[in-house]
C-alpha cells in the first residue's frame, strides 16, 4: 500500500537539501525504533519519496512555499505501516532541513491493477549495487541499454522479495521474466540538452558515509503481476529503505489506472 503523508509547513520559505533522502531515512529510522516493537527496529521492506510541494531552487537547496508538504510512505506490510504511522503522529513537529513540519493526515491511494508490461517513472534514483565500506563499485556507471542493468535489478529484487517472505521458493523461481527497457528518446534528449540521468548521492549508515549512484529515467518493464506489484509497493533496486528506488506510474498509463485517494484509517496496533 502506497500512503501519502501530509504535513503542514510551519515555516514557508525555509530549505531543504536537493537530495534529502538520507535526512529522511535517519528521521524515519528514528520513528521507527522509538516504539516498542523491536521485531520492526530492523526492519527494512519499506520505501518513501522525498517531500513534495510547491518550490523553488536556490543554491541552498529546494525553499518550500506551499502551506502542505507530502511524502509518500509505501510498505506491503499493513502492521508495520499503522506501527510506523501511529509513532509519527505522536510527534507534534518533526524537523526536515530547516523544515518544521507538523504531522495532519495521511491518504490511502487505491490499489492499481498491475499489468505484465508496465510503465514508470521514477521518483527517487534506483540504485544497482549496494555499498560496501571502501569499495567504489556500487559508483559504477552502467548504462540503462545494457543487459547488465536490467540483470541487476532482477538479482536485487528477487532476493527482496525472497527476503520478505511473502512469496514461496516455487514462486521465486518463476518469476524469471524480467526485463527493463528505458525510454530511449527521454534519455537522447537528455543527452542533446547535456542533462544528466545518472548521479553520485551520498547514503549514511551507522554514522559511516556510503557514495551510490542512482539512475532516473522512465522505463517500461516486463515482469509478472506479482514482480510489478512488489516494486511498486517496495522499490526497485537497493537501499529502498533509504528513499531510493520509488517508482510511480508513466502519466500515459496513469490515466487508464487513475489512483483515487481516500483518508487511511489505523487499526489498533
Amino acid at each position: 500500500m502506497r500512503i501519502r503523508i501530509v504535513f503542514n509547513l510551519k515555516n514557508r520559505g525555509d530549505e531543504v537539501p536537493f537530495h534529502h533522502q538520507y535526512i529522511l531515512a535517519q528521521i524515519i529510522k528514528g520513528i521507527i525504533i522509538s516504539g516498542d516493537e523491536t521485531k520492526y527496529h530492523s526492519f527494512t521492506e519499506y520505501n518513501f519519496s522525498g517531500l513534495k510541494g510547491q518550490t523553488k531552487i536556490s543554491r541552498k537547496g529546494l525553499h518550500f512555499y506551499s502551506s502542505k508538504v507530502t511524502v509518500v510512505f509505501s510498505c506491503l506490510n499493513k502492521e508495520f505501516v499503522d506501527y510506523f504511522l501511529k509513532l509519527l503522529f505522536n510527534f507534534s513537529e518533526v524537523t526536515v532541513g530547516n523544515l518544521k513540519l507538523v504531522p495532519e493526515s495521511a491518504e490511502e491511494e487505491s490499489k492499481i491493477t498491475m499489468h505484465e508490461e508496465m510503465k514508470y517513472v521514477c521518483i527517487s534514483p534506483i540504485v544497482l549495487k549496494s555499498p560496501k565500506f571502501q569499495n567504489d563499485t556500487a559508483k559504477a556507471f552502467i548504462h540503462p541499454d545494457l543487459e547488465e542493468f536490467s540483470d541487476l535489478l532482477y538479482e536485487s529484487t528477487m532476493q527482496r522479495m525472497e527476503s520478505s517472505k511473502l512469496y514461496t521458493s516455487e514462486q521465486i523461481a518463476s518469476f524469471f521474466k524480467f526485463q527493463i527497457l528505458p525510454d530511449k528518446a527521454y534519455l537522447e534528449k537528455l543527452a542533446q540538452q547535456k542533462k544528466k540521468f545518472a548521479r553520485i548521492y551520498p547514503v549514511y549508515e551507522n554514522d559511516v558515509k556510503y557514495e551510490v549512484r542512482g539512475y532516473t529515467f522512465p522505463f517500461t518493464l516486463y515482469a509478472v503481476q506479482e514482480v510489478q506489484e512488489f516494486i511498486f509497493n517496495s522499490g526497485l533496486g537497493f537501499l529502498t529503505h533509504k528513499g531510493f528506488g520509488m517508482i510511480d506510474i508513466a502519466s500515459g498509463q496513469k490515466e487508464k489506472e487513475f489512483k483515487k485517494i481516500k483518508t487511511y484509517e489505523l487499526n489498533p496496533v
